[in-house]
């Protein structure tokens, strides 16, 4: 059996996902700036009513998880950056 896997062709790599946009944000943005990226968003879904109230609700708590997300990437950059001063 196993010379019959050495005969499959072997697949090429998947490509990797980029996301320059996000990562050039993440890169420059300040904790303001994160702050305020979702909040007419945020005000948008708080004044959601009927049925949709529910779905506004779950996108509500994804865009917190987005946020603490953003944050922590922010707290990152900011210690790599002090770390490297440290060095010099």
């Amino acid at each position: 059996m196993a010379a019959s896997r050495s005969q499959e062709p072997q697949r090429p790599p998947l490509p990797q996902p980029e996301y320059p946009a996000i990562a050039t944000f993440v890169d420059s943005a300040s904790k303001a700036e994160i702050d305020g990226l979702f909040a007419d968003l945020r005000e948008g879904l708080a004044a959601m009513k009927g049925p949709r109230a529910e779905q506004g609700k779950k996108v509500s708590k994804a865009i917190e998880r987005t946020e603490e997300l953003l944050s922590h990437l922010l707290q990152v950059r900011e210690k790599i950056a002090s770390e490297r001063k440290g060095k010099r």
